[in-house]
């Protein structure tokens, strides 16, 4: 709603602009996608990178303890 009425603004004090604008942002936004994909792909190597170096702490550092978990744990060993 924000852009629609700064367009509107747009519209009255220079319309030659406001329409450039309105013809070239689906444009801008086409050629924008290769670059989102190339983000996006970039993004899930260096998650993978960062997995595959934390995995040898991870491993070394044995199970996470749960509080929660161990009070389960516990209260299911009182009833037996």
């Amino acid at each position: 709603m924000v852009k629609f009425l700064l367009w509107l603004i747009l519209l009255v004090v220079a319309w030659p602009l406001a329409l450039l604008a309105l013809l070239l942002y689906p444009i801008v936004w086409v050629l924008s996608i290769p670059l989102r994909l190339v983000g996006i792909s970039l993004r899930a190597v260096l998650d993978l990178i960062g997995a595959a170096l934390r995995l040898p702490a991870r491993v070394l550092k044995g199970p996470r303890h749960d509080p929660a978990t161990a009070t389960r744990e516990r209260r299911r060993s009182r009833r037996s």
